[in-house]
């Protein structure tokens, strides 16, 4: 259900730009929802062409200093559990990676 609430916010921001064709969306490995569950929903709700790309997530180590992708070690309905694959810290600051964001919008 917090998918279709996700997609409908989108749906409603691109057809802001007029007649749409299709949509392009970024989902971050962080993000509320994996990409693959993001792209079904807007599929079913539109007849858009819908393309859906991933974006690494990137952290910052307050431990250890580490920068770069995390170690995700469960991804699920709103929310992740993640640490840092250098000295193993639990849920480190995330710097990118953690947002859905519609990118790009093809209008007829």
């Amino acid at each position: 259900m917090h998918e279709q609430t996700i997609a409908k916010v989108i749906i409603q921001e691109a057809t802001k730009h007029g007649m749409v064709k299709a949509i392009f969306v970024e989902v971050g490995d962080l993000g509320h929802l994996p990409a693959h569950e993001m792209e079904e929903v807007l599929k079913t709700l539109t007849n858009w062409k819908v393309t859906v790309t991933k974006k690494k997530a990137t952290i910052e180590c307050e431990q250890c200093n580490y920068k770069g992708e995390p170690n995700i070690v469960e991804k699920g309905h709103d929310h992740n559990v993640f640490r840092c694959p250098e000295c193993k810290a639990m849920m480190p600051k995330i710097l990118d990676g953690d947002q859905i964001i519609l990118k790009e919008v093809e209008v007829q």
